[in-house]
């Protein structure tokens, strides 16, 4: 007897997912998250109603205000409107908060598991993600501080005190307010790609945007070097046409040049931080 024949298939290798893909992959996953819309809607129209409403205030207000407010209200009043503190801090929280939940929130649920058996490409998966936040996030940025100049000024202007874009200075506040946007969110993937927890994820992101500058004054050169290497304090400089003028001295300033470096170096390095801890630490 002649032993049977056995057929013997060529194993079938699955292609590799092309980077592209990937982040077709985790845009999809960006918006299935219904934290995402609400966060980004809701704190958006906050953000332009706490604008609008300081620009209003001001309108209201301007029969009162005396000769001295009136020579500095163009550009230092007119431009606080347009991005009053509180809206800043609401942008660096609402965006670290979406930054921080892309990653947490899949480490959270173990989900982080399925997708590294899917794609074992870690460098190449977390970039995606990081490129999606970053669009994301800019767009928001746009539309919000596009918007707040827009409509603030708009109605200033029924005082003649309203700034345009060509405004020394005007252009560079609305750039920084965009991009503050994208950078609290990559500071907030970095700190959950070390953290891996929500709620303390949340914590320490809040603190290292929001708290931490007020723990340093430019009393000091040492601590104002600390607190002008703070992204809120970067931010606060490229938004202050009036800074180091009007008689209002600063004690140790920076420079608009260092400010912007200042939000590159923390949006560079934490993208190198969530690729670098997410490839080498174990789930």
């Amino acid at each position: 007897m002649t032993a049977p024949t056995r057929t013997v298939r060529p194993a079938v290798t699955e292609p590799r997912a092309r980077f592209r893909d990937l982040l077709a992959a985790e845009w999809a996953k960006l918006w299935s998250l219904r934290s995402t819309y609400w966060t980004l809607l809701l704190s958006g129209l906050t953000i332009i109603g706490i604008n609008i409403n300081a620009a209003v205030a001001d309108y209201h207000n301007w029969p009162q205000y005396n000769s001295d407010i009136r020579a500095i209200f163009v550009p230092i009043w007119a431009m606080r409107d347009a991005f009053t503190q509180i809206a800043g801090m609401i942008v660096m929280l609402a965006a670290g908060s979406v930054g921080a939940i892309t990653i947490t929130g899949e480490y959270g649920t173990g989900l982080i598991r399925t997708t590294f058996a899917a794609v074992p490409a870690r460098r190449s998966l977390v970039t995606a993600k990081l490129i999606d936040v970053t669009v994301v996030m800019l767009g928001y940025g746009t539309v919000v501080a596009g918007v707040s100049f827009w409509a603030t000024q708009a109605i200033l202007s029924g005082r003649h005190v309203g700034m345009s874009i060509g405004y020394p200075g005007a252009f560079q506040a609305v750039a920084a307010s965009a991009l503050l946007a994208p950078v609290s969110a990559l500071i907030g993937m970095g700190l959950g790609a070390i953290i891996r927890h929500g709620a303390a994820t949340m914590v320490i992101t809040t603190a290292v945007l929001l708290l931490l500058p007020l723990c340093f004054t430019d009393h000091y050169r040492w601590t104002a070097d600390v607190k002008h290497a703070l992204p809120a304090s970067a931010w606060g400089r490229l938004v202050d046409v009036g800074y180091g003028r009007f008689d209002f001295p600063v004690r140790h300033p920076t420079t608009t040049t260092e400010a912007w470096i200042t939000l590159a170096l923390w949006a560079l390095a934490a993208a190198a931080v969530s690729i670098a801890v997410v490839h080498h630490r174990d789930v």
